[in-house]
């Protein structure tokens, strides 16, 4: 039986009308005014708004961040869990290879830990950490098989690639009509800065984000900038974080490139005031990039209204305060980097973006669906709520209020950074494909989550 959405408003990146929708077999089958009831169930939605299933562009579900760290504490099981009671019915995770081993290998890894897991529908980053006369025809083949968007880092020795490489990268993804996006620090200058608090005794969390200057983002920024262009590659910023890398970026633009940018909630409603608690408090917070001052966030706001910054993911990255977080606690350099997010983003956005008046509802949903649908090969089957499109769909009541609290979320981690944060508007219902899974911030029904495969107009033959 097909499933009729009736007296709600249809909310797109361009407008917002009252429209009834029609779902059938996972998919939108009919959208328009006073539709008649014929054979379908209908749910009364009057009052309420009808968003496109929110995509999350960033996310480590499974991590393991070295020795000691025992990997994320979420997986996918527990992660997309969280991510679907709240409206995100899509995930793009970072998947990443060990060091010597093939793309091959990390997807088949990758689709093992997702498949019959995840609550979400789900696809993948691939992380490019190695470089070799074989790393070509390893990134033809995830074309091949759905992956059309690669990740590539500036920073972490582990995982740093030297610009010759990025190059070489790029020609490749622009060969098949990729997209790339790179973590942007300058990795050598932040291991030489961390050496030298170290070396002076200075240990407390207080000190990462001091290991991480802001101008080490906005030369990473340009320089991976100036790569791209002479590749000829769009690419995409991962995490912007401060506002000399959002400036680098309009410099850029003015020059006639195309870049993409995203930022997270952290760097939006969190500041580096957090870095002075007492106690080791600060631990939650200590994530890469850093958290920023005051004036940074105001500018990626301000990047946000201008069109500057075009997608709100969350590089989710949960590990517990005590058991992993705590084993930097003589050294902050040891503290797993990274903060739980998939959970909170949505009421974040609306919250501190659309209530307060910084952004409208068609904004949070270009921020948040559509613009990483068209980014990322995923549109129109996400990102829009329109015929053919599948029946991803979160019934949005605009006047529930709620308070942020680790003893309530789905996140399988020991705190959540927004602890205490009231919020107002909430997904009442959440739909997968047709499939009502969550209701309340309740997942009714796990683990219908498919993985999405993904096309680019220069696909390999």
């Amino acid at each position: 039986m097909s499933i009729l959405l009736k007296g709600g408003t249809v909310v797109s990146a361009h407008g917002r009308r009252q429209l009834d929708v029609r779902l059938s077999d996972g998919k939108i089958i009919e959208v328009g005014g006073n539709l008649l009831e014929e054979d379908s169930r209908v749910e009364d939605v009057t009052g309420r708004f009808l968003l496109p299933g929110f995509i999350d562009a960033h996310t480590h579900l499974e991590l393991n961040n070295g020795p000691g760290t025992q990997g994320t504490a979420d997986n996918f099981a527990t992660g997309s869990r969280a991510a679907v009671a709240k409206g995100t019915t899509t995930v793009i995770d970072m998947a990443t290879p060990d060091q010597g081993g093939t793309l091959q290998s990390c997807l088949a890894t990758w689709n093992r830990l997702a498949e019959n897991k995840s609550s979400c529908d789900y696809t993948y980053h691939m992380s490019v950490i190695d470089w070799h006369a074989g790393t070509a025809d390893e990134i033809k083949a995830m074309f091949n098989q759905g992956i059309t968007s690669f990740k590539m880092y500036l920073a972490y020795d582990n995982l740093r690639a030297s610009d010759s490489e990025l190059y070489e990268a790029m020609l490749v993804i622009k060969k098949y009509g990729g997209m790339l996006g790179v973590h942007c620090e300058n990795g050598e200058l932040v291991n030489e800065m961390i050496a030298k608090l170290v070396g002076e005794g200075k240990l407390t969390p207080y000190y990462h984000p001091l290991s991480r200057p802001n101008a080490l983002e906005a030369e990473a920024v340009t320089r991976y900038l100036t790569i791209a262009k002479m590749a000829e590659l769009p690419v995409n910023i991962v995490h912007l974080s401060t506002k000399e890398g959002l400036e680098a970026v309009r410099r850029a633009r003015q020059a006639g490139q195309q870049v993409f940018v995203e930022t997270c909630p952290q760097y939006l409603v969190l500041d580096d005031h957090l870095y002075d608690l007492p106690d080791f408090e600060s631990a939650k917070y200590v994530c890469s990039p850093p958290l920023r001052s005051v004036a940074d966030q105001e500018a990626l706001w301000l990047g946000i209204q201008h069109n500057d910054i075009d997608t709100v993911s969350t590089d989710h990255c949960s590990f517990n305060f005590h058991g992993q977080k705590d084993l930097g606690k003589a050294d902050f350099s040891k503290i797993p980097n990274g903060m739980p997010g998939v959970e909170t983003r949505p009421e974040l956005i609306y919250t501190y973006g659309v209530a307060k008046g910084r952004i409208t509802l068609e904004k949070m949903v270009a921020l948040l669906s559509e613009n990483i649908a068209r980014q990322f090969h995923l549109f129109p089957q996400k990102g829009v709520i329109q015929p053919g499109s599948d029946a991803d769909i979160v019934v949005w009541d605009p006047n529930v209020q709620s308070v942020i609290s680790h003893t309530t979320q789905l996140q399988n981690v020991d705190y959540t950074p927004y602890e205490g944060m009231a919020t107002i508007g909430a997904p009442e219902k959440v739909y997968l494909r047709g499939i009502k899974v969550a209701e309340n911030g309740q997942v009714l029904i796990e683990k219908q989550g498919k993985f999405v495969y993904r096309h680019t107009k220069n696909q390999p033959d």
